[in-house]
């Protein structure tokens, strides 16, 4: 796998996902009281302590699991679970920053980091790491990803929990009786969104991700086609989002809308997205591995696969990079000291590995990332495989930047809406964001130097 990247500093979140996959008493939030700025307190190390769950609904279920193993083993430590849907996850947290209310523990992805750092709302965590039984357990590239995405002190403020990588999900029985090929490349991929399209019948080829999240989609496709392999120009300073090969491919790419794909897609995240393509009328679904045991469970393992995504020019797969997931200490949290065992025990071998299980994704403690379980799962192992042959480069996205989670979710998200709907044209929306993103890349520079 190659990496490209327009600092080295950063180079390593994207390492992250490349070499991991390889490896085959009181408590804040309770009283309303914690707030950004809060220094908090340690705590007896007992009592209750509240969990915030950055993917509820969807991972509800496991997280009950690991939080009951949690107190059987720590009966003097009881967790006060609150699931909050991933595309609501960061104004909840913005919000509490502001006004109090904040948990003691909670999911912090990279994506995120770099935003609550600066708002002084994360506790530091290597020293803690340093101290733990978890040094040296947690996969190193993960654990540095982490810190590259924390917004340039180079200080760790979650702990990783798992990596994700995108996947093109294809229905292996449809496309075997349309005699179609693999969508290995993207021209195959827009010849089988086109033929497995019958409106009629209410079949179409392909679900976009028109709703929350479909910017890294989005991305994803543009990079990959356009086979552009650094989100920096040479200069470090400009991004390449608006490049003229990005916008040919974007334009493409949101012309299947209504075309091949049902005309809900306009408002659907991921969890629509994945329950209309596991109904069993649409051929093709990008998402990644954490969708894999829905598929599994909705379709049985005979009907699809789940492969790399499609390669591009020259044979190459180029990618965006997808961010690594992880369980910060919210620095206002009055009991440090209980939510602090609570991240050691679900990031512990067992529990990070029946976690990851349940998920579909790669388990960040290197015990459990040698379960047998991973080898099973064909999309995980194809994953791997192509990270490790060197015909994947992965385009890191900026995580770093404080504004990025803004600039590619709320700012973006409408405005992406309205290309597919023939509102906004792809260069008026690409070069918006360009213009975004170099403004908080100055913006950057200058406080870093």
């Amino acid at each position: 796998m190659k990496i490209s990247n327009r600092r080295s500093r950063h180079a390593v979140t994207g390492v992250a996902l490349g070499a991991v996959l390889a490896l085959t008493a009181t408590a804040c939030g309770d009283d309303g009281s914690g707030a950004g700025g809060d220094k908090g307190a340690e705590g007896s190390g007992k009592g209750k302590i509240v969990f915030w769950d950055n993917n509820g609904g969807v991972r509800t279920e496991i997280w009950k699991e690991i939080i009951a193993d949690f107190e059987k083993a720590h009966p003097d430590i009881d967790v006060e679970y609150v699931g909050i849907a991933s595309t609501e996850y960061q104004s909840k947290v913005d919000t509490a920053l502001q006004g109090g209310g904040l948990p003691d523990v909670g999911g912090v992805g990279s994506a995120m980091i770099a935003g609550f750092a600066a708002q002084g709302a994360l506790e530091p965590l290597d020293e803690r790491l340093a101290e733990s039984s978890l040094d040296g357990k947690l996969n190193k590239d993960m654990v540095e990803s982490l810190k590259a995405a924390g917004g340039g002190d180079d200080r760790l403020y979650s702990i990783p929990t798992s990596a994700n990588n995108g996947v093109l999900y294809y229905r292996t029985d449809l496309f075997e009786k349309a005699g179609l090929q693999e969508p290995t490349t993207w021209d195959r991929f827009y010849e089988a969104a086109d033929k497995l399209t019958n409106k009629g019948r209410n079949e179409f080829g392909y679900t976009i991700r028109g709703g929350a999240g479909s910017i890294a989609q989005a991305l994803d496709a543009m990079y990959g086609q356009s086979g552009i392999t650094s989100f920096w120009d040479t200069s470090g300073e400009r991004t390449t989002v608006n490049d003229p090969r990005n916008v040919k491919a974007l334009e493409r790419y949101a012309a299947l809308y209504k075309k091949v794909t049902p005309a809900a897609d306009l408002n659907n995240d991921f969890t629509k997205m994945v329950a209309q393509w596991d109904s069993g009328t649409i051929g093709m679904l990008n998402h990644n591995l954490g969708s894999y045991q829905d598929h599994v469970k909705a379709l049985g393992v005979d009907k699809f696969r789940g492969i790399p995504q499609p390669t591009g020019p020259g044979g190459k797969r180029v990618q965006v990079s997808n961010p690594v997931d992880g369980l910060g200490l919210f620095k206002s949290g009055k009991n440090k000291e209980a939510a602090w065992k609570f991240i050691e025990f679900a990031t512990s071998e067992a529990e990070n590995s029946k976690f990851n299980e349940a998920a579909g994704q790669v388990p960040s403690n290197t015990d459990a990332a040698q379960d047998a379980w991973i080898s099973k799962a064909e999309p995980t192992k194809l994953a791997a495989d192509a990270l490790s042959d060197g015909s994947t480069t992965i385009v890191q996205l900026p995580y770093y930047l404080p504004d990025w989670n803004t600039i590619s979710k709320a700012d973006n998200e409408p405005n992406f809406q309205k290309v597919l709907l023939g509102k906004t044209s792809a260069k008026e929306f690409l070069d918006t964001m360009a213009e975004q993103l170099n403004t908080a890349q100055e913006e950057w520079d200058q406080q870093h130097g």
